[in-house]
Formats: structure tokens, sequence, C-alpha cells
């Protein structure tokens, strides 16, 4: 072997990454301790950034292309090597080929809940988890921040550490965000584009990273919380609680008491709906604002129901039609005893819709 050949294979005339892995985010092309010559070709493939890295400061960055190094060509490497007049000798620098293109279906997740506060939860723990597409747009900031002087940096290293961060991102981005825990279910797609505003700044100056979709696809809150709200929508299903009393009333006459605990609630509940309705009719003035002749008040009882004369006087007058809740009231009696009065024939009552209709007539003709 010659002298000229020797010299040959101890300097680098082409550098180039041909490797088609779909899982590669940087390689250091592998320099064995040789030199790079001058005027050697520097070749970087579509999906690809080459960055040059000279005793541990960042030269220059070379896109897709071919590239013939000379002093023209890498002018932050000859600032570097102080080369005033060019260089004519083989150098050694490091050259990391980054990939550029698309990463996509990347999953994330929160290891532990994070804490959140919510308008409507208060302070709130919740554990969130989607997948991301993400590529790099700086190099040398990815290389710094993420990559270091790893000489393969693959895709699964990088899931391992970047998660804690971009749940450390999102985590603030959606506490600046202010949406609601309860709505996040119904906007998981809007809220994943609401993000990216806020996450990829960040992104970009502390790791070099551009978030093209991020997706979240759950976000969960503790049992406890749950049953929490479970109870509160059973609540507002429920409505108008005077309502749901009386249909329990209704549902509950002529059963046995010994129901069990639920039953023992439900007759609690009547005992207290009648007893407030017996108080307010004692509490009523009759014959309107002046009362009996006597000064005196006239008021109905269960035991003694009134007259179709007394009833019409407690009503206030001026009602032709009663509900049967008022005539409940007028007689002393539930409204579920009127009711079942209407449907075996012995009050006569009009149905409008869903609702009876009681003239005076009839209720004073029932009450003879």
């Amino acid at each position: 072997m010659g002298l000229m050949d020797f010299i040959r294979k101890e300097l680098i005339d082409i550098i180039e990454f041909t490797d088609d892995s779909r899982d590669t985010l940087s390689w250091r092309f592998p320099d064995e301790d040789k030199e790079i010559k001058r005027g050697a070709q520097l070749i970087v493939r579509e999906s690809q950034v080459a960055q040059f890295v000279y005793l541990g400061a960042f030269g220059d960055t070379f896109g897709p292309g071919k590239h013939t190094l000379t002093t023209d060509n890498i002018p932050v490497l000859t600032t570097l090597a102080s080369w005033k007049y060019g260089f004519e000798s083989p150098f050694k620098a490091d050259v990391y080929f980054v990939t550029t293109r698309l990463f996509t279906g990347n999953k994330w997740g929160t290891s532990n809940p994070i804490m959140l506060r919510d308008n409507d939860l208060g302070v709130v723990r919740a554990r969130a988890f989607g997948i991301y597409d993400f590529k790099v747009v700086d190099p040398k900031i990815f290389l710094k921040e993420v990559a270091g002087t790893d000489a393969h940096f693959h895709l699964d290293e990088f899931a391992d550490t970047m998660r804690s961060r971009i749940v450390s991102v999102f985590s603030e981005a959606l506490a600046q965000s202010r949406v609601p825990v309860l709505d996040v279910a119904r906007r998981y797609s809007e809220l994943g584009e609401s993000l990216l505003p806020l996450i990829n700044p960040v992104m970009k100056v502390k790791y070099g990273l551009e978030i093209s979709s991020f997706i979240v696809e759950n976000v969960s809150v503790p049992p406890e919380v749950e049953e929490a709200i479970d109870k509160r929508s059973s609540m507002s299903a429920i409505g108008n609680l005077n309502d749901y009393v009386k249909f329990q009333m209704a549902q509950h006459i002529g059963q046995s008491p010994s129901s069990g605990a639920g039953g023992m609630a439900s007759e609690l509940a009547i005992g207290l709906a009648m007893a407030k309705q017996i108080s307010d009719q004692f509490q009523q003035p009759s014959g309107g604002a002046g009362g009996t002749a006597g000064g005196g008040s006239t008021t109905a009882t269960p035991g003694n129901p009134p007259s179709g004369a007394d009833a019409a006087a407690a009503s206030g007058a001026g009602f032709d039609l009663l509900s049967p809740a008022q005539a409940a009231q007028l007689m002393g009696v539930s409204e579920a005893d009127v009711l079942q009065s209407i449907s075996s024939g012995d009050l006569k009552a009009k149905k409008i819709g869903a609702t009876f209709r009681i003239s005076r007539a009839a209720l004073d003709e029932f009450l003879k």
C-alpha cells in the first residue's frame, strides 16, 4: 500500500446518512477518528438536516442537497476554527444528521394526576392521555436539549425523555385555557386545537420541536369526584323537589310500611309534606281579606272537610277552575285523594292537556 493510499483511507471524502429506518431522530456520522478533507462531499437527503459541531460548539447547518465543503460553504466553522485564509488541511468535526419529517401517532399521558383549578369543582385532580404528531424545526436546540451527544437517537428514547415534559407543557396550557373539566369530554377535538397555540411556542423555544397535531383522548377525575358528579346529575334529573315528593306520595300510598330504608324515607317525606300543607292551611285567613262574619277564621282539616260555601270562601274567590292541588288544599286532603276521586268518577273534572281542572260547581256538588 502506497503512502497516498494510506492518506486517502485516513480522510473522509463523502459524508451521508443512508439509513431508511422510520424511528431515527438523529444520527452522528461515524468518523472513526478520521479527518474531513477539503472539498469533501456532503450529501443531505430530503427530510434531513446536517449539523456540524466543532469542539463542542455548533457550526454550520446544511439542508437537503449535495454540498462541497470549502471555506465559502462553512463560514461558521471557518470562524470557529480561526481559518483566516481558508482551510487547506483536513479537520475534525462531528456531523449530526437530524430527521425533519413528521413523526405521527406518538402517545402521551399523565403518570400522576395533575392539579387543576376548576370553576365548577374547585381544585380537582385529573388524569389525561392522547396522541400527538411532531417534527424537529430547530436542530441545534433539539440536539442540545433532547438528543444530546447520543450517536443514534431513536423514537422510543425520545418518548421516554419527552413524556413528562410534554405533560408539563400540557398542564400549563390547560390551566391557561380555563376549560371546565365537565366540558372537556364534549370538547376533546376543540381542546387539542385550542392548546396548540399555547404549546408550540414553548416546545419550539425549549426543545426545537413543533407539535402539528395534539389530540386529547380522555380526561378523567378521581372516582369520588365522579360519584359526586353523578349525584349532582341525579338531583338535576329530579327537578322540582315538591313535585317529586308528591309523586313519591302517590307511589307509596297503600304500600306496606315495611319496604326498607327507601320506604321509610319516602314515608317521612310524605309526612313532612302533609304537615306543611296542614300548617299552611291553618295560617291562611278565610273569606279573602275580611275573614268570617264573626271575626274568626274557618279552617279545613283532614277530618272535617269544609262545605262548598266554605271552600269557595277559603279559595279567595275569583277562580272558577281549580287544580287538583288547590282542591286538595281546600278540602284538607291529599292531592292523590282528589285524583283518585276523579278517576272513580265521584268528582267531575276536565282534563286539559296532562292536567285536570275542577269547576267550582263540580266541587260544590261533590261536597254536598
